[in-house]
């Protein structure tokens, strides 16, 4: 976060205006004291011209070989509404290849676009997908594939719902739009 912050040469206040978090909070984000909710780290990704998953991924070099424990840490979510729930990357450091695993709530309401194709793998639970004007609903086991440039959002319809994400890492648009 640091890095890129200063790479756009502005100050934790300049971000924090953005976001709406505080200087505080940011700083210790920056020192690694406190680990933001995924919420929040949109919120620092949007200011920041990138994707939460590319600020994750900034945080660690590349390793050719990784393994990541189903114990390793995630990221706090929630639907907006307190509803607990996590976003755990599957892939870590520098990657083109990213992963990420979603369990409980997901505020992911937001529509977005990606420039790469990505997969959708619904593990536990179900979802309703959103893809290029098409409502999709998906079962454990089942997957969705979308092209790079097809607007998309999801959200699980059920507790213990557990969604895969894999992609290929680049930068995502994302509208304020919210699935009902």
């Amino acid at each position: 976060m640091r890095r890129r912050r200063r790479a756009l040469d502005l100050t934790l206040a300049e971000v924090a205006a953005r976001t709406g978090l505080s200087v505080p909070f940011l700083s210790q984000v920056e020192n690694g004291r406190s680990r933001p909710s995924m919420g929040s780290l949109q919120r620092i990704a949007d200011a920041l011209g990138t994707t939460a998953v590319q600020l994750l991924a900034a945080a660690e070099a590349p390793r050719p070989v990784d393994v990541v424990r189903r114990q390793s840490a995630a990221v706090h979510d929630d639907a907006g509404d307190g509803t607990p729930g996590r976003m755990r990357p599957l892939v870590r450091g520098q990657q083109r290849l990213h992963a990420l695993e979603f369990t409980g709530a997901h505020a992911g309401r937001r529509e977005l676009v990606h420039r790469n194709d990505e997969i959708l793998y619904v593990a536990d639970g179900s979802a309703e997908v959103e893809a290029d004007g098409t409502t999709h609903h998906l079962r454990a086991g089942d997957t969705l594939y979308c092209a790079g440039g097809i607007k998309h959002r999801w959200r699980p319809l059920e507790p213990g719902t557990r969604v895969l994400v894999v992609g290929i890492a680049d930068h995502v648009q994302v509208t304020d739009d919210r699935m009902p």
